[in-house]
């Protein structure tokens, strides 16, 4: 594995089992490890430097949120995420998300604007290092602290649900391109829109941005790409 793997050693701690499912789902939703891989619970444990046993419970885990499949003798199969499993996701976070972008940028508190700021560039520096667990991270808490402002805690758990399900499997490749730092600063520009009360282009920006999933987080061109309607079946 690289410097910048999600795999690696994992401090010793009281929750073993949740560093490394945590450290996985990373991987796995970035497309460091890809679909079709498959992984012995001996192999990860080695890699991460811990026991067995709580690799084998993340395994599991990871197993019921449909990412891995057991594989007789050998270990887990990491599963593949269909395009029209995808579009479902982005669809539905967009139902989500993109109204509730316009109550924020319609009371938007900029009293926190510095504690938002501070988010998206870290979310920067995430992508500059090309480290995927703390650019999936800080990008996870920025989104969800957004909707927070809604008031809706059922809201954000549901977002979050949503987004645990995603697949970025072109994420990985786009170590130092163009489009990985565009999609970072987007932070900036959506926080630029919330201060200036301007909902539509919020909206709009918001809409754009969560199509990444089918696009360039998942190598393909965004501008053959349509996200709005349902999928086909």
């Amino acid at each position: 594995m690289n410097e910048s793997s999600s795999i690696r050693s994992i401090p010793q701690s009281s929750s073993l089992r949740a560093e490394v499912e945590r450290a996985l789902s990373v991987a796995i939703i970035s497309g460091e490890l890809e679909p079709g891989t498959v992984v012995s619970v001996p192999g990860l444990a080695t890699q991460f430097g811990v026991s067995a046993t709580p690799v084998r419970e993340a395994m599991l885990d990871l197993e019921k949120r449909g990412f891995v499949e057991s594989v007789r003798n050998k270990g887990f199969r990491i599963t593949t995420v269909g395009e029209d499993d995808l579009r479902e996701i982005v669809q539905a976070r967009r139902w989500l998300e993109v109204p509730a972008i316009r109550i924020a940028a319609e009371e938007f508190p900029e009293n926190r604007l510095p504690e938002f700021r501070a988010m998206a560039e870290q979310i920067i520096r995430a992508a500059a290092a090309a480290d995927f667990a703390a650019y999936l991270a800080a990008d996870s808490h920025f989104h969800l602290e957004l909707i927070a402002l809604t008031g809706n805690r059922r809201l954000v758990r549901l977002v979050e649900e949503l987004r645990s399900q995603t697949r970025m499997v072109g994420l990985a490749e786009l170590k130092d391109t163009r489009e990985l730092e565009l999609s970072a600063t987007e932070h900036h520009e959506l926080l630029d829109l919330l201060v200036a009360g301007d909902a539509d282009a919020a909206e709009k920006l918001l809409h754009a941005h969560i199509g990444h999933v089918l696009g360039w987080w998942a190598g393909l061109a965004e501008d053959q790409l349509e996200t709005s309607t349902l999928p086909t079946k």
